[in-house]
């Protein structure tokens, strides 16, 4: 069994790959938020969220299984 300060129970990985697609789904409501609120331009926003969507796809492709998966 795994000893990790950050989390403690069952399904808790500390494996990078698990988190980052959280992060990129976030910084995709984000952009949405703040492209609503006219902070980013449309073209900037239309831009920047197909990026994202390619960035997690191509991640998804390479990562490598850990032990826990």
């Amino acid at each position: 069994m795994q000893d990790n300060n950050m989390c403690s129970g069952k399904g808790c990985c500390p494996c990078p790959h698990h988190k980052i697609i959280s992060v990129l789904i976030t910084l995709f409501g984000l952009l949405f938020l703040l492209g609503a609120m006219e902070i980013f331009s449309e073209t900037t926003v239309g831009f920047v969220w197909p990026v994202l969507v390619i960035i997690a796809g191509l991640f998804k492709m390479t990562s490598n299984k850990c032990k826990c998966c």
